[in-house]
């Protein structure tokens, strides 16, 4: 009876967890999908919308470093949780932005606030499933956070249809579920704040540091979204393709169609990861050669839409059981240093990955380069996962 209740109690933990982050996911993931399309608008050059696009993503990965390591020193993870998705009102201020500058200030804010809460808000998830299995409870998030991924852009595609593109209306209207998510993150808060007891900061760590094979699987997965094209690239081709006929509205709504794909791809992972360990990744990391080769073919919508779905799959591991292998290799009192770390890694991926396939496209380099380039990268972030993977049985396991 005992242990029914403690597992109904993880369980209860990780769906109001998911639920703050479902509601998050409905304001910034629903537009995610127009802010390319909004900065072109604001008269920005493609050539700054791409590089706002990637000094964000680097910002919200690389940030992690810092705020995972001060929420450690702090303990203070519920701080840097209401921060961070406190910043998520960035994104209905950019319907008030009359310029390009401002808009991009605001997105980078946007960015900066999911580092602070992040490593934060995993540490968390981590220490309340407990019992369940981090595979299981980091796909469960991922599955809810993903039900925001999809009622947000099918909200934004929505307004900007009987809108008539209004971008400014349609951003404004995110401050509806802004103002929920903070009334749901306030509720969590006073629910499941004493479950979260962590190691005390003067406990010896001496014998719990990060190892080596933390360092060679986080090399792993940077190597492999340094071979994977972001999706703010697939989703540019989509915009120039349906900017003649003036239907930017339908760039959301091909966000919206391919976030599908991401919850049950982290449902799936996740459980698969309980059962054979990060043996599984091997997987993710193969198809990863399929989104650059798919979006730098002459391509049309329906070769943008492949590409989207072999990514959104590829990012539905990322998110759940790529950060759930991390407890593997760190310990508790670590963890949100090691996701500091990991993530810091993750977004040099993506500034990377976004860096070479964005020349790759401007210069139009033949195909052969990216078919090269993505085998190569890949190849090599497999032969790191599988030496982590063999050097891991040989040190002493963390809980």
């Amino acid at each position: 009876m005992k242990n029914t209740s403690g597992l109904r109690t993880a369980y209860v933990s990780i769906l109001l967890l998911g639920i703050v982050s479902l509601m998050g996911d409905i304001v910034y993931e629903g537009s995610r999908g127009l802010i390319p399309d909004y900065l072109r608008f604001l008269g920005a050059t493609a050539f700054i919308v791409g590089f706002v696009s990637g000094l964000g993503e680097f910002l919200g990965y690389a940030m992690r470093l810092a705020s995972g390591f001060l929420a450690d020193a702090t303990r203070a993870y519920w701080f840097f949780m209401f921060l961070g998705y406190g910043l998520i009102a960035s994104i209905p201020l950019l319907g008030l932005s009359n310029c390009w500058e401002v808009a991009a200030l605001l997105v980078l804010l946007e960015r900066l606030g999911k580092a602070c809460r992040s490593p934060s808000r995993d540490t968390i998830l981590a220490i309340v499933s407990e019992g369940v299995g981090t595979g299981k409870a980091f796909g469960i998030h991922e599955f809810l956070d993903q039900v925001g991924a999809v009622v947000g852009p099918l909200i934004v595609s929505g307004l900007m249809f009987y809108s008539s593109n209004n971008y400014k209306l349609t951003l404004s209207f995110l401050s509806i579920p802004f103002m929920i998510l903070f009334i749901a993150l306030t509720s969590t808060y006073w629910k499941i704040r004493f479950q979260v007891v962590v190691e005390s900061k003067k406990t010896p760590i001496k014998s719990k540091v990060l190892g080596i094979p933390f360092y060679i699987y986080t090399l792993a997965v940077m190597l492999n979204t340094i071979g994977l094209i972001p999706a703010s690239l697939i989703l540019y081709r989509a915009s120039v393709i349906l900017q003649p006929e003036q239907q930017q509205w339908m760039v959301p709504l091909i966000y919206l169609l391919i976030q599908g794909v991401d919850a049950p791809a982290a449902l799936l992972s996740g459980y698969l990861y309980d059962k054979l360990g990060i043996r599984i990744l091997m997987l993710p990391f193969i198809i990863s050669i399929f989104p650059p080769i798919f979006t730098m073919l002459n391509a049309d919508l329906t070769t943008l839409v492949i590409s989207s779905i072999f990514f959104e799959a590829i990012l539905g591991v990322q998110e759940s059981t790529y950060r759930a292998a991390v407890t593997r290799f760190a310990p508790t009192s670590s963890r949100g240093t090691a996701y500091g770390i990991f993530n810091a890694a993750y977004g040099v991926g993506f500034i990377v990955s976004g860096g070479i396939y964005g020349l790759i496209m401007d210069l139009q380099i033949p195909l052969v380069v990216t078919f090269f380039f993505a085998i190569s990268t890949q190849a090599l972030a497999l032969v790191a996962l599988l030496h982590a993977h063999r050097s891991l049985s040989g040190v002493e396991q963390v809980k």
